[in-house]
C-alpha cells in the first residue's frame, strides 16, 4: 500500500534530479520502494526497481543513476522488455545509457517472441539497434534441469542482432544437433522471430524416388518488395534430374498473381526439355464482379506424375468473370482443356469452352409464388476438321457448337387441411443450336421443352420427452411433359446421378443438351430425428414411377426403365465431429447399381476420411467395366509431439491399390521432422509405378514461418 502511495512522488524527484526534454518528461516513469539522492548528482533506486521509457520496460533490484555520466548502473535480475515484449533481455547486471539504448550486460540472454533465445557472458548494445553478443550460443529448444545442452544449437564467435533490419548475423557459426558438431559456416544470416518476410534460403528436403533417385531440393526466397516475391528452387539428384522451380507472387490493392513452373532435364525422357507453367490470380472488379484466371501447360502428359506435382489427367486453364448476389448471378468464363489421359486426342475433344451465364429469383407478386429466369450460352471448339467419328466414342471427331438457351420456371405453395402443404410448379426452356463439322448433326437445330407438377407434402412433427424432434414427411409429385422433345446431340449431360438432392427434380439431366420426358412421378418420404445434444440423423426412401419408358438413361444411372432403382440414402452428424453419409440404389430383387459412402471423423487427436463408391457398368458413361473404389486419408496424434498418417487408394475391380502413403510427423517448440513414403502402382504408356521418400527437417525459432509444436516434457 506504501508503495502505490509514494510512486507520484517518485517519479517527480528523478525529474527533478535528471531534466529531460519536454516531451521526453510525458514518457519517463520510474517506480522503487526505496528512493535516495547522494551528492546531488546520483539518483540510488532500490527494491523492485521499474523503469518505463520510451516503451521500454527495465526491471530490476537496485538502480543508480548518475548525472555527471548520464549513465545508469543496474544491479540485478534484471528484465529488460523492448516495445511490445517481443524482445526479452535477461541479466545479472548492466552498466547502460539513460535511455537504456546502449551499454553492456553481463551474464545476459535475449529471448525473442517468446522463442529464439540466445545467451552469452557479456552483451553489447549501440545505437539502440544493433545488439552484439560475444562467444554466443543460439536456440529456441528447452533446456530441462541438469542439462545443460538443447536438442540443437548454433554455437559462434559473435553474434549481432539488427533489431531495425530484424536480422541475426553469425561469424564463425557451428551447428550442433544434441551438441555433436554437424557443421560449420563462417558467415550465417538468419531472420529474427519477429521477421514475416525476408530473402534467403529456405529449409531444403531430402527426396529419394525409383524415377529420379535421392536428391535435394533447395529453396531460395527473394523480396522484391513489400508485395512481391520469388522462390527458386534446384532440384539435383543422383540420376541425372536436374531442375529448377520458379514461384513468383505479387499482391495489389484489390487482388493477386501467383505464377508457379519448373524447367527439367532427366533420364526418364533423354534429351527433352520438360516443365510447366501454371498462372493464377483473382481480383475485386467495380459493381461487386471478381475476376479469376488459371493458366496451366504441361511439356508431356507424365511430368506432373514423374514430379508430384499434382494428380491431374485434364488440365483446365480459364478466365471468369462473376458476381453473385442475393437474388442474382452472372458468369461470363473461357476455359481451355489439355488431356493427359492415355487413349484421348487433344483434337477431338473441346479443348476451347466458352459459357455466359445469367440467372435471376423474383417473387411474381399478384400471381403469387417465386419465379426464376436463366439465360445462357454455351460455344466449344475442336481443332480436328474431321465430320465423321473414326474413334467410334459417338461423337464426331471435329464436332463445333455453339448454343444460346432460355428457362424460366415457377413455383407457389399453399397450405391445404391437415397441414399437408400443396405446390405447382412448372418450367419452360427453348434452345438453339448451330453444329459444323457433323455428318449427321450439322445446322441449326431448336428445341423448345416445358413441364409442369403437382405437388404434395405431408410434414409430421412430434417432440418427445427427452427433448429430441422428429420430422417425417412423405412427397408425392406428379410431372407432364412432351414424351418426344427434339433430338439434340447429348455432350454435357452423359453422366447423371439419382440422389435425394435430385429426387424431387423436374430435370435430372446435370447440362443442356438433354431433358427428361414423359409422364412420371417422383415418390418418396424423409425421417429426421434432431437430438438436443447436439447430433442428427436423416434417412431418405425414394423412386420414380414412369408411364412409358423412353430409354433415356444408362443402367448405372438407376433411372432407366418405367420404373427407377430404390433411392435410399442415410445421413448422421454428430457434435463431436463424425459425419457419415451413404446412399445405394438397387431395384426389386435387390440387387444393388451403385453404392456411395462417406465418413468424416475430426477429433482433439485424430482425424479420419473415407469413401467408398461402387458401380456398375455403363457404356453410356464410357465405363465398359464395373467401378469398385475405396479411399482412406487419416492422421493420429501420437503424442503431442508426434502424428502419424497414412493414405491409400483401392481399386476392388482391379483387386489392387492405386496409390498408398505414409507419413511421421515430430514436432516440439524447435524443430519439425516430416518423413513420408508413398508410391503408386498405376502404370501406363507415359508413366511408371513409383516410390517417393521424402524427409524435411525446419528449425523452429528463425522467422515467423514454422509453427511450434509442444515443449518437451522434461523427466525428473
Amino acid at each position: 500500500m506504501l508503495r502505490a502511495v509514494i510512486r507520484p512522488l517518485l517519479v517527480a524527484l528523478l525529474l527533478s534530479v535528471s531534466p529531460l526534454p519536454m516531451g521526453a518528461q510525458e514518457t519517463a516513469t520510474l517506480v522503487a520502494d526505496r528512493l535516495e539522492i547522494a551528492a546531488d548528482s546520483r539518483l540510488i533506486a532500490e527494491g523492485g526497481v521499474e523503469v518505463f521509457y520510451q516503451g521500454r520496460r527495465l526491471k530490476a533490484a537496485r538502480i543508480v543513476f548518475d548525472r555527471a555520466s548520464d549513465r545508469l548502473l543496474i544491479e540485478g535480475p534484471i528484465t529488460l522488455t523492448e516495445n511490445d515484449g517481443s524482445i526479452i533481455i535477461l541479466a545479472s547486471q548492466a552498466d547502460l545509457a539513460s535511455d537504456l539504448t546502449e551499454g553492456i550486460l553481463t551474464s545476459a540472454r535475449i529471448v525473442m517472441d517468446q522463442q529464439l533465445q540466445m545467451a552469452a557472458a557479456q552483451i553489447r548494445r549501440s545505437g539502440g539497434r544493433y545488439t552484439q553478443l560475444d562467444r554466443a550460443v543460439a536456440s529456441a529448444c528447452r533446456v530441462c534441469e541438469g542439462s545443460t545442452t538443447p536438442l540443437w544449437e548454433i554455437r559462434a564467435r559473435r553474434v549481432t542482432h539488427d533489431q531495425l533490419e530484424q536480422q541475426i548475423y553469425f561469424d564463425h557459426a557451428q551447428f550442433r544437433l544434441a551438441g555433436v558438431p554437424i557443421f560449420y559456416i563462417p558467415r550465417l544470416r538468419m531472420p529474427d522471430p519477429t521477421l514475416e518476410r525476408s530473402s534467403g534460403f529456405l529449409n531444403p528436403s531430402f527426396v529419394n524416388s525409383t524415377a529420379h533417385g535421392s536428391g535435394l531440393r533447395m529453396p531460395y526466397f527473394q523480396t522484391l518488395g513489400a508485395s512481391r516475391d520469388l522462390t527458386i528452387t534446384p532440384y539435383v539428384t543422383t540420376q541425372g534430374t536436374r531442375s529448377v522451380e520458379l514461384r513468383y507472387r505479387q499482391a495489389f490493392r484489390n487482388g493477386r498473381i501467383e505464377v508457379t513452373g519448373a524447367v527439367a532435364r532427366d533420364d526418364l525422357l533423354p534429351g527433352d526439355t520438360r516443365g510447366f507453367v501454371l498462372a493464377s490470380g483473382d481480383f475485386a472488379l467495380p459493381a461487386d464482379f471478381t475476376l479469376r484466371f488459371r493458366g496451366e501447360v504441361v511439356s508431356d502428359d507424365a511430368y506432373y506424375l514423374d514430379y508430384g506435382v499434382e494428380a491431374k489427367d485434364r488440365l483446365d486453364s480459364r478466365l471468369e468473370v462473376s458476381r453473385t448476389r442475393r437474388d442474382e448471378h452472372i458468369s461470363a468464363r473461357l476455359i481451355g482443356y489439355q488431356s493427359l489421359r492415355n487413349g484421348e486426342v487433344n483434337a477431338t475433344l473441346p479443348s476451347l469452352v466458352s459459357d455466359f451465364t445469367f440467372q435471376r429469383r423474383f417473387t411474381l407478386g399478384t400471381i403469387g409464388g417465386e419465379g426464376g429466369l436463366r439465360f445462357q450460352t454455351h460455344s466449344h471448339y475442336r481443332t480436328s476438321e474431321d465430320g465423321s467419328d473414326v474413334n467410334l466414342d459417338g461423337i464426331a471427331d471435329g464436332r463445333d457448337l455453339s448454343r444460346a438457351s432460355v428457362r424460366i420456371d415457377w413455383r407457389r405453395e399453399w397450405l391445404l387441411p391437415g397441414g399437408i402443404i400443396g405446390a405447382v410448379l412448372g418450367e419452360a426452356s427453348a434452345d438453339v443450336y448451330q453444329i459444323s463439322q457433323d455428318d449427321i448433326w450439322a445446322g441449326q437445330r431448336s428445341r423448345t421443352h416445358g413441364a409442369v407438377a403437382a405437388e404434395l407434402r405431408w410434414p409430421w412433427v412430434k417432440a418427445t420427452t427427452s427433448g429430441a424432434t422428429h420430422l417425417v414427411e412423405p412427397v408425392a409429385q406428379l410431372i407432364w411433359s412432351p414424351k418426344t422433345p427434339e433430338g439434340l446431340p447429348n455432350e454435357d449431360s452423359a453422366l447423371v446421378e439419382f440422389d435425394e438432392g435430385n429426387l424431387f427434380s423436374l430435370n435430372r439431366f446435370p447440362g443442356s443438351d438433354a431433358v427428361e420426358a414423359g409422364v412420371r412421378a417422383n415418390l418418396g418420404i424423409g425421417w429426421t430425428r434432431f437430438d438436443p445434444d447436439g447430433w442428427s440423423m436423416g434417412v431418405t426412401v425414394g423412386r420414380v414411377l414412369r408411364a412409358d419408358d423412353l430409354t433415356q438413361f444408362g443402367p448405372a444411372s438407376g433411372l432407366d426403365g418405367s420404373q427407377s432403382d430404390w433411392l435410399a440414402a442415410a445421413r448422421i452428424t454428430m457434435k463431436d465431429g463424425l459425419g457419415l453419409t451413404g446412399r445405394v440404389l438397387f431395384d426389386d430383387g435387390l440387387d444393388a447399381t451403385k453404392a456411395e459412402m462417406r465418413l468424416d471423423l475430426s477429433r482433439d487427436r485424430y482425424g479420419l476420411s473415407s469413401s467408398y463408391v461402387w458401380a456398375v457398368a455403363d457404356t453410356l458413361e464410357n465405363r465398359p467395366f464395373d467401378t469398385a473404389e475405396l479411399v482412406v486419408d487419416g492422421h493420429y496424434d501420437v503424442t503431442g509431439n508426434w502424428t502419424v498418417s497414412g493414405q491409400s487408394r483401392y481399386d476392388f475391380a482391379a483387386s489392387r491399390a492405386s496409390r498408398a502413403g505414409f507419413g511421421v510427423a515430430y514436432r516440439n517448440e524447435c524443430i519439425r521432422v516430416d518423413l513420408s513414403l508413398s508410391h503408386r502402382f498405376t502404370s501406363s504408356t507415359s508413366v511408371k509405378p513409383n516410390t517417393n521418400f521424402d524427409l524435411s527437417v525446419d528449425l523452429l525459432g528463425f522467422g515467423s514461418g514454422g509453427e511450434a509444436g509442444p515443449a518437451r516434457v522434461c523427466r525428473r
